[in-house]
């Protein structure tokens, strides 16, 4: 019985590319069956704010398996990612991206590498909660949980472990952000503990990233959180010579989404000159992940055997070395001539019949007992010209005191400082330990600021936990 796929064409060049891996697919006899939605901008122009219908929605869902071409996501008007809503709806809280070195075959300056990037595809900034807060100033919120931390370190053990692989690498800025990331770290030590056969390694990530684009060869597995293994994924594929050879995965615990690295290039659209070998092997993987790891090989070794044969989309095309420089559906019908061949320089797929990965999962619960407020952060849009003793004034008979206030994480009280912001943040803490701090002391810190004309755009209430601080000081 063959496999149903929801099949999503894309705009841009994902039309042409997606064309050309079904004809590999078709060839290859893979023995799965296609649903074919329309996603992207002509959703988008429907009035579906995420570029999907709900008819598309009823095909993920009743299929589970998604194979989608690059998608453009309109300027303007609200639109929103349909990438982030695909991950968000359907759990899919890991994305794998392969990179390997095809030297020499595709020329690099590395030699030989085969790094997979692992990276948490749920939180961080790409949650989308953004806010402007005053006329000069906007934010975008970090959100890190520890079980959603946990889950993804788990899961790029796991990968590590199916596919022989020896070490993973951290990478966070905890650093700087040492609860955030501070808590991603954390979730890493504490998985990589189960694991004694693989080596764990963390790097802050500037310097992480710095070494991955330097000496690849020195990496195997890379977990890390969503935006920088956003940035670095496509790093590590440039470095193996194009971005447009990577395919990446999408997992969750029930559904899966397969698609090239690259975006829609809307710009060499109906030329017939993209590379579908990015989106060839997203369908690689999706076949492994499907159970079709004999149909995925045989596709996956006559890609390379015309990869050797010097047959190159532009992208790829070097004079000298290159034999011919052919078109996106000229490169498929190479591909399907070689099925059944193996290359001779290349490294085949070697695919293990135990490396699909079980649900991954957090272990983690309540870590502390009593939770208590304290106080809380009131951020002000702000006249430049007003006096900060005004406010300390005002709040100087209450009981929540006043102990600092920041302008863009700078502290400009006590003592003096130029700073140019629009916006200032309050810190209320009780005034001694016994003291009992509620919501309706918060509150009346709110209504004075309303009653005395203050424009109050933000809170953040500050707790203990088990007595250590919720917050950072």
């Amino acid at each position: 019985m063959s496999t149903p796929i929801t099949v999503a064409y894309g705009d841009g060049i994902g039309p042409e590319i997606m064309e050309a891996v079904l004809s590999v697919l078709r060839e290859a006899e893979a023995n799965i069956s296609v649903d074919i939605i329309e996603i992207g901008e002509r959703i988008y122009n429907k009035e579906w704010s995420h570029g999907i219908s709900p008819n598309g929605w009823e095909s993920i869902q009743r299929t589970k398996i998604l194979l989608k071409s690059p998608t453009t996501t309109p300027q303007g008007k609200g639109h929103k990612s349909l990438n982030v809503a695909l991950r968000k709806n359907l759990g899919l809280y890991a994305n794998i991206r392969p990179c390997i070195s095809y030297n020499p075959i595709i020329e690099n300056k590395f030699d030989k590498f085969d790094v997979v990037v692992i990276r948490e595809n749920e939180e961080d900034v790409y949650t989308g909660i953004e806010h402007r807060l005053t006329g000069d100033s906007y934010q975008c919120t970090k959100i890190i949980t520890r079980s959603g931390s946990e889950k993804i370190c788990r899961y790029a053990f796991e990968y590590a472990k199916k596919h022989n692989r020896k070490k993973v690498t951290c990478l966070t800025k905890d650093n700087i952000m040492k609860m955030t990331d501070g808590t991603f770290h954390a979730a890493f030590d504490h998985v990589a503990k189960n694991y004694s056969g693989i080596k764990a390694e963390h790097y802050i990530v500037d310097i992480g990233m710095a070494k991955v684009a330097t000496e690849p060869e020195n990496f195997d597995v890379i977990v890390t959180e969503n935006l920088y293994g956003d940035i670095l994924s496509d790093i590590v594929a440039q470095t193996s010579g194009s971005v447009g050879l990577a395919g990446s995965s999408n997992i969750g615990n029930e559904y899966a989404m397969f698609e090239a690295v690259h975006g829609s290039a809307p710009d060499i659209a109906g030329r017939n000159i993209a590379n579908p070998s990015g989106l060839l092997n997203a369908a690689v993987h999706m076949l492994i992940y499907i159970g079709h790891a004999k149909t995925a090989k045989l596709i996956y070794d006559a890609w390379l055997k015309t990869l050797e044969d010097g047959v190159h989309t532009a992208d790829l095309y070097k004079e000298g070395k290159s034999k011919q420089k052919v078109g996106t559906q000229k490169f498929a019908e190479a591909v399907i001539n070689n099925l059944g061949k193996k290359p001779k320089v290349l490294s085949e797929l070697l695919t293990s019949k135990d490396s699909k990965i079980s649900q991954a999962r957090s272990d983690y619960k309540q870590d502390y007992k009593v939770k208590k407020l304290v106080g809380s952060d009131i951020t002000l849009a702000w006249d430049k010209s007003a006096a900060l003793d005004q406010i300390t004034q005002l709040f100087a008979s209450h009981n929540l005191k006043i102990i600092v206030i920041y302008a863009k994480g700078l502290a400009i009280w006590p003592g003096s400082s130029n700073f140019l912001s629009d916006q200032i943040t309050c810190r209320f803490i009780k005034n001694d330990e016994k003291q009992v701090v509620t919501n309706s002391d918060i509150i009346n810190i709110l209504t004075k600021f309303e009653e005395n004309n203050f424009n109050v755009v933000k809170m953040d209430n500050l707790y203990l936990y088990d007595g250590k601080e919720g917050f950072f000081s």
